[in-house]
This record gives structure tokens, C-alpha cells and sequence, in this order.
């Protein structure tokens, strides 16, 4: 399956490249737009599952490091400061 990597920077500042093992990335995020922190967390969570599914139905297990890093965004998501938003930077 082809893999993504896209970049965000955090309402804190701080930039971070994350991992999905599917495009449909794609379909949840645009480069060079800006999302609510709230709403980024739903988008990343429906594409990093919806990724993690495309992996199981094809080699029949899901993808673990789908959800590590959903686990990683959803850590980092709450150390930000509410009312934040999330800069996505670059889909390669």
C-alpha cells in the first residue's frame, strides 16, 4: 500500500511528521489548511482507522502503525490549550 507522510504544527508551535499507510490521508486533510483542534482530531481519527481497515482487508491484520500514531496525535492533542488549531503543512 503506497504510505503517506504529512507534516502539522500544533497550536504550541511545534511541528511533527506522522505516518499513514494508506492515501486516504487525502481525503481527510489538505495540505496548507488549518483545522480546529477538535476537528483535526476527528479527521485524523476516521483516516488513520479508515487506513488501518484498508490494511486488514487486504493482508488480513490491522495496521499497527496506523494506530500508534493515531495514539501519538491524540496524546499530543491533549497537552495543547483548548480553542487551538492545527496547521496541516504538507501531504508527501
Amino acid at each position: 500500500m503506497p504510505e503517506v507522510r504529512f507534516t502539522i504544527r500544533w497550536p504550541d508551535g511545534a511541528e511533527e511528521v506522522c505516518y499513514s499507510p494508506s492515501t486516504v490521508i487525502h481525503q481527510h486533510l489538505s495540505a496548507g489548511t488549518s483545522y480546529p483542534l477538535p476537528d483535526f482530531l476527528a479527521r485524523a481519527r476516521a483516516a488513520l482507522t479508515e487506513a488501518s481497515d484498508r490494511v486488514a482487508a487486504k493482508y488480513g491484520f490491522a495496521c499497527s502503525a496506523a494506530m500508534d500514531q493515531l495514539s501519538r496525535i491524540e496524546t499530543q492533542a491533549a497537552m495543547q490549550a483548548p480553542g487551538g488549531v492545527v496547521a496541516c503543512l504538507r501531504l508527501s
